[in-house]
């Protein structure tokens, strides 16, 4: 019997069975399965064991302590590393992490094999190491269409003051900062323009503009917006005034969900008579008060989605995919939604479903940050040692 194993296994992981179950891929009663296995009451086939004892305790991203790198960043509000990623592909070396969220945190030590320190306000600027970038991807809820909308009234929108701290107190090279579309007209612009002043009265050269996961060959149509800060310190040559910056144009990369999607997908994933009642109710009800709001169907041609949101656990009213006329719709997997943020598939997911489909609903899309990334390091390569 592999019971002793299995759970060994388990434990080494730091998963519940809940999450090692749902990571496993075990289907809708996953979890009784595994409890069942590791108490020897069933035993699994020979394919299940090796998926088992194959799963990676390796961290897939992390970092060796000889890594030369061209550059040394910091990863604010990081949640699972959407921003981290590519940065470090391109050279860069994390000193100092941080989110609140444990569930987060366990997926960024699972991938990096760095755990984030915690509530950044009570970090002071002296815990943080030097950097030549910061990055943060400060939280949204206070400027989202899907938040209540206050802004600095509410107390999540204040953090942005914390990355101001840090930026004064380190003043980096540079910094990127990602936050939604919405930011831009908060408040009229009022909100923006807050920021923008706090940061360009540390002396900071700002490039704003907003993004399209759609357009840099992923099929989301997801627009965020991006705040990249350059530190006119920099600037010694009386003749160079600016730091030439731009954003990347769009690749130009047909895009079609069907490449994302995984061939086999377990029933677990399609949704209940009562919900598709349900969605087919309110949708008929939008409709008969002449609004375009419900749920929405995609299917493998389609070329881009809804944008994936942290609700998205719910009820996945957003993105649902067609499965022909016999069946219901079912919801994008996990590994669905990270592919659709443009995560690697090495990328490894070891908690529940739900907290799965929280984690990529607010992340980033990670082939966006890529192409900022490589700018970025091309704007600095002159001042980098």
């Amino acid at each position: 019997m592999y019971g002793d194993r299995i759970k060994a296994k388990r434990l080494r992981l730091d998963m519940t069975q809940k999450e090692f179950s749902d990571s496993l891929g075990l289907g809708r009663n996953g979890e009784r399965t595994l409890r069942r296995w590791e108490n020897n009451e069933t035993s699994p086939s020979t394919i299940e064991l090796n998926m088992i004892l194959n799963y990676p305790e390796i961290h897939p991203f992390g970092v060796d302590e000889d890594f030369n790198e061209d550059f040394t960043f910091i990863d604010l509000f990081c949640g699972v590393g959407g921003i981290r990623l590519p940065f470090q592909q391109l050279g860069g070396k994390c000193v100092f992490s941080s989110e609140w969220d444990k569930f987060a945190q366990k997926t960024y030590y699972r991938n990096y094999g760095e755990r984030p320190h915690g509530d950044i306000t009570e970090i002071t600027n002296e815990q943080i190491p030097a950097h030549d970038i910061l990055l943060a991807g400060f939280p949204c809820q206070p400027f989202s269409q899907a938040g209540l909308g206050l802004g600095f009234e509410d107390t999540r929108g204040t953090l942005f003051f914390e990355i101001e701290r840090i930026i004064e107190g380190h003043r980096p090279m540079a910094f990127l900062l990602e936050n939604v579309k919405k930011l831009r007209t908060h408040d009229q612009g009022n909100t923006l323009k807050v920021i923008r002043e706090h940061l360009e009265n540390l002396n900071y050269e700002l490039y704003i503009d907003v993004l399209r996961a759609a357009d840099f060959g992923l099929p989301q149509n997801r627009e965020r917006l991006f705040i990249v800060g350059f530190d006119k310190e920099l600037l010694d040559d009386p003749e160079n005034d600016s730091f030439n910056f731009t954003f990347p144009e769009p690749t130009g990369i047909p895009t079609r969900l069907g490449d994302i999607l995984q061939e086999y997908v377990d029933e677990l994933y399609t949704i209940s008579d009562t919900l598709y009642a349900g969605h087919l109710r309110r949708l008929e009800q939008h409709r008969e008060r002449g609004n375009g709001f419900g749920f929405s169907l995609f299917n493998h041609d389609s070329v881009y989605t809804n944008t994936l949101s942290a609700r998205y656990y719910k009820d996945g009213s957003e993105i649902l995919i067609d499965q022909g006329p016999r069946a219901n719709p079912r919801k994008l997997t996990p590994r669905e939604c990270a592919r659709l943020q443009g995560f690697p598939d090495e990328f490894t997911i070891p908690v529940s479903n739900t907290q799965a489909y929280k984690q990529f609903g607010n992340s980033v899309p990670v082939n966006v940050i890529r192409a900022i990334a490589r700018r970025m390091k091309d704007t600095l390569e002159p001042y980098l040692d």
